[in-house]
């Protein structure tokens, strides 16, 4: 047995992505501790019901404040002296980079890094002063980190090869590709579809997740589709690419989107839903689209980094070009006319849900790709 400590950036992130991983790690028969940057009482309770003991070890989620990191770079390394865990897995980029700083300080003979997205600072949406100094910073951030790595876990071929062609970690550094986060598909059952054409985004509401896009293509359709419904589902971000709440209101107030904020279920959405739309500009695999092809939806997302694996062209979905409303149009459009082939793709995304996403495949890769699978 073991003793594992997972470092996460957002508290609800340690259920809702990674809790099939924390129950399986217990499963095993490991002793598992987690940590994230706040005080969540309703987290800190599902943890104790799974076992888990959780840490608050406070962290500035955006910006580059270089005290405020080294803050946050010594109070990881005194939890984990206390704590004093065998194995380290630390996901999202300052856990990633300060978590095996801090491990390799305190002595954990075994540290790992997934690699869940590379986020504003590696989304090319724009040549900005400020993004291309973001990218510079956490590159060399990521360098510094990964020296400390035992083993590396990528979410899409895309993000592995950017890594490598950069040097960001050691040629002889163990590295792994998994199937995203993984869905439980028993949680998210396949759904009866609605007849009407209803269209769903859900994420963080952000230029990079292609939200302008989406509510563009939905201008365009709903002179040409009327019967077709718009709907936006996630919490806005303080995150440079935030879309500011008064553009999401004209937009409600235009009558081109209704916006449900964000929800903590969203499987009713899923279920309210006939296709689901997701024109981000780069992931690591998306959650939200594993959830909709598990529940049966027909997927129009991106030819980009982590959106590509999840559709098969034709089969479950579309895929359009990143920042191309006009071409996002042209594929809502088709699914918008045809209740058979929506109800043909949506049975396809289910079935390669079963077939490669289900969270037990992709919980028990990491397991063996760790040494923590009995």
């Amino acid at each position: 047995m073991s003793k594992i400590v997972i470092i996460a950036g957002l508290a609800e992130s340690l259920i809702r992505f990674r809790g099939d991983l924390l129950d399986a790690m217990r499963a095993n028969g490991h002793d598992v501790v987690a940590i994230a940057a706040e005080n969540n009482e309703s987290v800190s309770k599902q943890l104790a019901e799974k076992g888990i003991e959780y840490h608050v070890v406070s962290m500035a989620r955006t910006g580059l404040n270089p005290f405020s990191d080294l803050r946050y770079l010594l109070q990881l390394n005194r939890r984990l002296r206390l704590i004093k865990p065998d194995v380290m897995l630390a996901y999202t980029i300052k856990p990633v980079i300060y978590g095996l700083l801090a491990a390799r300080l305190a002595g954990v003979k075994r540290r790992y890094a997934l690699i869940t997205g590379l986020g504003y600072a590696f989304t090319d949406a724009d040549a900005s002063f400020s993004r291309n100094l973001v990218k510079r910073v956490a590159s060399g951030l990521y360098w510094l980190g990964l020296r400390f790595a035992n083993g590396l876990l990528f979410q899409n071929p895309d993000d592995r090869q950017l890594f490598e062609s950069q040097g960001l970690f050691s040629t002889d550094l163990p590295t792994w590709i998994i199937n995203g986060s993984g869905v439980n598909v028993e949680s998210f059952p396949a759904m009866a579809l609605p007849s009407q054409p209803i269209f769903l985004f859900v994420g963080r509401i952000l230029r990079d997740k292609g939200v302008l896009e989406y509510v563009e293509a939905a201008r365009t359709l709903k002179s040409t589709h009327p019967q077709a419904s718009f709907h936006l589902v996630g919490p806005l971000d303080p995150n440079p690419s935030g879309i500011h709440a008064d553009i999401v209101s004209n937009w409600r107030k235009e009558g081109l989107i209704e916006y449900h904020g964000a929800v903590s279920d969203v499987k009713p959405y899923l279920a309210a839903c006939s296709v689901f739309v997701l024109p981000s500009y780069r992931e690591g695999t998306p959650r939200s689209v594993l959830e909709a092809m598990s529940s049966g939806r027909a997927i129009i997302t991106t030819d980009a980094p982590g959106c590509r694996e999840t559709v098969v062209e034709g089969v479950n979905g579309f895929l359009v070009e990143p920042r191309d409303s006009s071409k996002l149009a042209i594929a809502m459009a088709r699914l918008a006319e045809s209740e058979e082939l929506r109800k043909q793709m949506g049975f396809k995304s289910r079935e390669l849900a079963e077939q490669k996403y289900d969270v037990h495949l992709v919980n028990k890769t990491m397991l063996n790709a760790m040494e923590l699978h009995n």
